[in-house]
């Protein structure tokens, strides 16, 4: 069973983000990386770190997102124009892409064998792990990342202005 959910897990993550990658569209893009991001918690699940992955669900796919949106939203990107392409590649491409990665996927699953993860640290993914690898361990990343992200939203803000 656990290996059915974390295929369904692996495809749904590879389409979503396929459609990142391909799609135009600011705010489609945005929802395939929320999907994405459901399935990583997912991944998660399956591990067994409950903890970790509602922090993924609550903080990345849901304020993240959130943010990300509020972004999009905030720019009012009109619809771009594009410089005229040849027809006969796009239409192609995601379907040849999956073919080759079902097909390389396939080899390597046929030549590999599944056997069960080890057991890990029952106290893996608990809640105090996470509060002494985050505010010890990774400190200083962590803060680093939250002022990234204040930048980048002051810089949208920013951009936001100039064009009213």
């Amino acid at each position: 069973m656990e290996t059915l959910a974390f295929f369904v897990l692996s495809v749904l993550a590879v389409a979503a983000a396929l459609v990142v990658l391909t799609h135009r569209n600011e705010v489609i893009c945005a929802l395939g990386l929320a999907f994405n991001l459901v399935a990583l918690a997912g991944f998660y699940f399956l591990l067994g770190a409950q903890f970790i992955g509602l922090l993924q669900l609550i903080v990345y796919a849901g304020a993240i997102m959130v943010l990300i949106l509020f972004v999009v939203m905030l720019l009012n990107l009109g619809e771009e124009r594009y410089p005229r392409r040849r027809q006969w590649i796009h239409p192609w491409l995601a379907p040849v892409a999956t073919l080759v990665f079902a097909g390389v996927l396939g080899g390597v699953l046929w030549q590999v064998e599944l056997e069960p993860l080890p057991a890990s640290d029952p106290a893996f993914g608990t809640v105090e792990q996470v509060g002494l690898d985050l505010f010890g361990r990774y400190f200083y990343p962590f803060e680093v990342i939250s002022l990234l992200l204040i930048v980048a939203m002051v810089g949208a803000v920013v951009m936001a202005k100039r064009r009213l």
